[in-house]
């Protein structure tokens, strides 16, 4: 990728996170309303004042055009509406919520070249305005929010696939500062905030999908090694949650998708396997809300599987 195993779903009426519905039990997966209009390698998901915003995406097999529109999930209602479209069409962004306002940033805009835009969405207004460029164009980044700062990790660049770049964004002051680079290059990494450590796992490497896992200092501006993942893939649903990254679905070859879900703790720098994905999935939208890890469509291989417009949504 530029880069199955089954399971049951527990019968909820109510999506898991949402205030006062029901709770699936720990280490279960359960499902939430299907998705208006199913696409993988969105544009960017992010969390606003409860509801969970998926912008952009592919809807076709990679490189055709992407959409730019925002569909909006409440997980209190397990409902979905509309909200303004980005500016532009986009795919394989990412997305980051400061101080209640998302930020969508870099991606593809016709599913071949990479973007280096930045656009911010005003709840209130409901509508889109530019903010300062990224230094580097990327696409397929990883991103974290630490202390009001959003990190792009990895990702595809036009002059490096694989990359090892490492930005970071302060919307304080709307500009853009390159950090400390990943030790090894790669694209569709999960990462997590864990702590006031920022873990970067997985991904697609320079020969093919690699566990490699680092840990970031964003005080020391340094990465360490941390324990691989003994099961490497790319392209997964993952999130922090209670100081645990957990990693669902994926691809363990760049192409095929798989059910496995795992957790890393950091304290422990360990890995343990967890109830598997229903459905096998790779590069869907990941959101964590109310305790839970929430995977939105993907596809079922890459570059030209099923669409998906599932909500799959990880109870620990």
């Amino acid at each position: 990728m530029r880069s199955l195993l089954f399971g049951s779903i527990a019968a909820l009426s109510v999506a898991i996170g949402a205030s006062g519905g029901a709770q699936a039990a720990r280490n279960s997966w359960s499902s939430g309303a299907a998705m208006p209009t199913a696409v993988w390698f969105a544009g960017g998901v992010g969390v606003l004042k409860a509801k969970i915003y998926v912008v952009g995406g592919l809807v076709g097999a990679y490189g055709s055009a992407p959409i730019a529109d925002t569909q909006i999930y409440d997980p209190a209602t397990n409902s979905w509406s509309e909200g303004a479209s980005l500016p532009t069409t986009l795919e394989g962004g990412a997305g980051a919520v400061v101080n209640n306002v998302l930020y969508i940033m870099g991606g593809s805009v016709d599913g071949t070249t990479y973007t280096s835009a930045v656009w911010a969405y005003d709840l209130k207004k409901n509508s889109w305005a530019a903010k300062a460029s990224m230094s580097t164009a990327l696409h397929d980044a990883g991103v974290a929010v630490e202390n009001g700062v959003i990190y792009l990790v990895g990702g595809n660049s036009a002059d490096a696939l694989r990359s090892n770049i490492v930005e970071a964004y302060d919307p304080a002051t709307d500009a853009w500062t390159t950090e400390a680079p990943l030790a090894v290059g790669k694209s569709e990494p999960s990462v997590a905030l864990l702590k006031s450590t920022i873990v970067a796992a997985d991904g697609y490497g320079g020969n093919g999908v690699t566990g490699d896992n680092e840990g970031y200092s964003s005080a020391a501006n340094t990465w360490s090694s941390l324990k691989s993942d003994p099961t490497a893939r790319n392209a997964a649903c993952a999130g922090g949650i209670s100081g645990r990254m957990i990693v669902a679905g994926g691809s363990p070859d760049g192409s095929s998708s798989t059910t496995l879900t795992e957790s890393y703790t950091l304290a422990k720098n360990k890995w343990k396997k967890l109830a598997p994905l229903p459905q096998a999935a790779l590069v869907a939208g990941s959101a964590v809300y109310g305790g839970s890890l929430y995977c939105f469509g993907g596809a079922t291989s890459y570059p030209s599987g099923t669409v998906l417009n599932n909500v799959q949504i990880y109870q620990p």
